[in-house]
């Protein structure tokens, strides 16, 4: 059976081979049952009115089609199906509870959109976004901070740095009776304060199967940005290479700038990432990507392995979510693991305790084994 056959029955569709002369198995099956959503006149509203079947959907055009193709069949399906009545209507929004897969779903789609559409999804994705950030911001802000006063401890402290319980029990011994007073001999401080005592860069794969872990890896680098005893940055990709870090102080902002789907370049961003890296000891390298390389495998090996051995600490998730087990290059994954880069999923609720291990240095073994 040629090939130009094959391409004529997906274009034309089943009606156009009532006999079944050509065999649709394999990933031709799932081509032509996409198409077929948007494409059979006896199957309008195919995809329903559902974000979950949406999602599914979208996710099936971006494995089988080039993401040039994808946008125009996203396109049609906006046109044809009348999805965009689901984005731009406010009164149907509000009765759906915003959640994840429906920002995923929105921003799958935000290329296409019309500008009163994109106003309303942005309604949506930033109250998903806020709820997250209230979350999220306690817990990843005290697991960090605590973990940095606890490596870098200051022996000149300055007033406001003075770590006083830690003083005060060492210096219990030079109390003054007749003052009622301790004398301090020695002090203790914490880490100075404005001072970035560790540079993180948080690389994101923006392919579509990364969807949650983008809007989490978003929303955990925007709060990152806002300490000041740690530097942030943050680049996204796919096959090419986009840094967002003076974009962090809004995720949604972020968010709406990425683009879901495509190629992924995992070696092109290391490059590029390890460009930003100053001081190797300091730095904490977070590559959040399914570990599906598109681009050189054999230079991605020896990149990764070289950022290894100036000192970085570098880790892998294959995903940053609560969607259960990942689909990842279980291969790529060995071969990380051998140069001790590990790789494993984390859900969002551990990435707080995960990032304050990496802080202190400590064994990642319990995340790792969580994973297995």
């Amino acid at each position: 059976m040629t090939e130009k056959l094959k391409k004529w029955r997906l274009i034309l569709g089943d009606k156009s081979d009532k006999k079944g002369d050509v065999e649709v198995t394999g990933d031709m099956k799932g081509m032509d049952s996409t198409l077929a959503a948007v494409y059979d006149s006896d199957r309008k509203g195919g995809l329903g009115s559902s974000s979950p079947n949406i999602n599914r959907w979208l996710g099936d055009i971006r494995k089988y089609f080039p993401s040039e193709v994808v946008q125009v069949i996203q396109k049609d399906a906006l046109e044809r199906l009348d999805l965009t009545q689901m984005l731009l209507e406010p009164e149907l929004l509000e009765s759906v509870e915003p959640n994840l897969q429906l920002t995923a779903t929105l921003l799958s789609l935000n290329k296409v959109m019309p500008d009163r559409t994109r106003e309303t999804a942005r309604i949506v994705v930033r109250k998903v976004v806020e709820r997250l950030e209230k979350k999220l911001k306690n817990p990843m802000r005290e697991a960090i901070e605590g973990a940095l006063r606890r490596e870098v401890r200051n022996r000149r402290p300055k007033l406001n740095e003075i770590d006083w319980n830690k003083t005060i029990r060492a210096n219990l011994k030079h109390y003054q009776p007749e003052y009622k007073t301790i004398i301090p001999e020695n002090l203790y401080g914490y880490g100075r304060k404005g001072q970035a005592l560790k540079h993180v860069i948080l690389a994101l794969d923006q392919s579509g199967s990364m969807a949650t872990s983008v809007v989490y890896g978003a929303i955990f680098g925007s709060i990152m940005a806002s300490l000041r005893s740690v530097k942030t940055s943050l680049v996204v990709f796919d096959t090419e290479v986009v840094d967002f870090t003076e974009q962090l102080s809004d995720p949604v902002d972020l968010l709406f700038g990425t683009q879901l789907g495509g190629g992924t370049d995992i070696n092109k961003a290391l490059a590029y990432a390890e460009n930003l890296i100053v001081s190797p000891s300091d730095t904490i390298l977070v590559l959040i990507t399914d570990l599906y390389e598109g681009g050189s495998e054999r230079e991605l090996i020896r990149r990764a392995g070289s950022i290894k051995a100036s000192g970085v600490q570098f880790i892998t998730l294959l995903a940053l979510s609560d969607e259960g087990a990942p689909s990842y290059d279980r291969r790529m994954a060995g071969q990380f693991a051998a140069m001790d880069i590990p790789a494993f999923a984390c859900s969002p609720d551990q990435f707080p305790d995960l990032m304050a291990a990496v802080v202190k240095k400590e064994s990642l073994g319990k995340f790792v084994a969580a994973e297995k």
